[in-house]
């Protein structure tokens, strides 16, 4: 009788620490793999890094943008960029250009 109690306190004990050391390893094998977990993170940092990126490009695009637009807005219009802007949309060319075709 004392054997098999001292047996089955072992086995259960063991099973216990089977189950619970399955229990971590699963849950530390997600939280370095899974969806959220540490690779995924740091696939997301570099994607934050290239949209970082590209923001600043953009925002010196727009900042360009709204610089010739203040030219635009004013009560005297820039006579230069009124000169690109309508030879663009029109398609001419001044005799004394020269032209650069591009791809």
């Amino acid at each position: 009788m004392v054997i098999r109690r001292g047996l089955r306190s072992i086995l259960v004990t063991l099973a216990l620490y089977l189950v619970s050391s399955a229990a971590v390893g699963y849950f530390m094998f997600h939280a370095q793999h899974g969806a959220r977990g540490l690779e995924a993170l740091g696939g997301l940092r570099e994607k934050l890094g290239e949209m970082e990126t590209e923001l600043a490009g953009l925002s010196d695009e727009r900042q360009d943008w709204e610089k010739r637009l203040g030219l635009m807005r004013d009560e005297a219009v820039d006579r230069d960029l009124l000169e690109e802007r309508a030879r663009i949309m029109l398609g001419r060319v001044h005799r004394n250009d020269v032209v650069v075709m591009g791809r």
